[in-house]
């Protein structure tokens, strides 16, 4: 067996080998796509279990709105298959690739659940955990187990599938996944308004949320456009961009339709506007706080998107002890610096200590030799 890089073909393989990574005492780092793999602690593992030869849907039932795949099935096949039957993954799966000097559309669906990162739609639809709906996966023990299942209303034991999604691979490796998709719209329509200060611009956000026009995705690209996206059939988009306007009572700076929409709020969710920036902080917080962290913090560029729920910072240093310090009712991800920085900081936030006691609970089950991607989120 490869010390350096093991490539499994199927669930069984991977059982070997953690199976074998437990009885070398060797540590594992998996990767799917690796679109992520520059996220986290910058941490040295004994080998690569390299999860790519895990790849294909394996189930596909547009009417019941399911849909199963491998874990490295690249997200790309899978939202072209569902689009053919006018689907989509409703929490909108961002591409990091210009972000982090990655390969662009190479992300899969076992490193999007994983990660649990949704795209702007999340404001309407949800986050990417609330569309997992079941596995198969081999756990620290290098047993092979199974959680959730090919329903919406899988209430069978515990959730286990919103328990893994977010956890980057630390508790299990995953080798199957089950999700739910939803109907495309139809039309989508992005009204664009002239960029406004934090404090107006959040306003505007959270108001545009509040009214019955069902935004879909709210958001502030500074210097650019404040832009807000309807979506559903093309005259009932039509009729909420007219009320929509009104309520707001601002002149439209322009709008997007469609494809340009949606190529517009592709970039606003991968954060394309800071690919240049050394170091990037993704910070999830209440809406009222964003202005007050961009005053204090005062980065060379930032993003707001959700509405004002989530607020990306470029700086040229890290200053871990300083942002956090400054958001402490949100949590700030380091998702951007040089090896080096990621060494010795602090990349996801700290958890409190009960949460912490759980956490640590939680991966002595799981992975009780601590053989999976050990120090990843440290």
């Amino acid at each position: 067996m490869n010390p350096d890089t093991l490539k499994p073909r199927d669930a069984k393989e991977v059982e070997e080998t953690v199976r074998w990574a437990l009885a070398a005492a060797k540590t594992l780092e998996l990767v799917g796509g690796g679109t992520k793999r520059a996220i986290g602690r910058a941490a040295q593992w004994d080998a690569t279990l390299d999860l790519s030869g895990l790849a294909g849907v394996t189930l596909y039932e547009p009417a019941e709105l399911v849909l199963s795949a491998k874990a490295a099935t690249p997200l790309a096949e899978i939202e072209a298959l569902v689009a053919a039957s006018g689907q989509q993954l409703a929490f909108e799966p961002v591409d990091y690739g210009a972000l982090l000097g990655t390969v662009e559309n190479a992300g899969t669906i076992g490193g999007a659940l994983a990660a649990n990162l949704s795209g702007p739609r999340r404001v309407k639809a949800g986050a990417a955990r609330d569309h997992f709906l079941g596995f198969t996966a081999v756990n620290g023990s290098g047993e092979i187990f199974k959680g959730g299942g090919p329903v919406v209303k899988n209430v069978t034991g515990y959730d286990l599938p919103k328990l893994l999604a977010g956890s980057w691979g630390t508790l299990a490796v995953l080798t199957e996944l089950t999700v739910r998709v939803l109907p495309a719209a139809e039309h989508e329509l992005t009204l664009l308004f002239a960029p406004r200060g934090v404090s107006e611009a959040v306003n505007i956000l959270s108001r545009a949320l509040a009214t019955t026009c069902e935004v879909s995705a709210a958001a502030l690209v500074p210097g650019e456009a404040i832009g807000l996206r309807l979506e559903g059939f093309a005259e009932s988009v039509r009729a909420r961009a007219t009320r929509l306007g009104e309520l707001l009572g601002l002149p439209q700076q322009g709008t997007l339709a469609d494809e340009r929409s949606r190529s517009w709020w592709a970039q606003v969710g991968a954060a394309d506007l800071l690919a240049d920036e050394p170091l990037v902080w993704r910070v999830s917080l209440p809406p009222t706080e964003v202005a007050r962290v961009v005053r204090e913090l005062a980065p060379r560029r930032y993003l707001i998107d959700w509405g004002g729920g989530l607020l990306w910072l470029g700086a040229p240093h890290c200053e871990a002890e300083r942002v956090r310090a400054v958001v402490p009712s949100g949590h700030a991800t380091l998702i951007k610096a040089p090896p080096a920085v990621r060494a010795v900081t602090r990349v996801f936030p700290p958890l409190p200590p009960a949460l912490a006691a759980v956490t640590a609970r939680l991966k002595a089950a799981f992975d009780p030799a601590g053989r999976l991607n050990p120090g990843r989120m440290s």
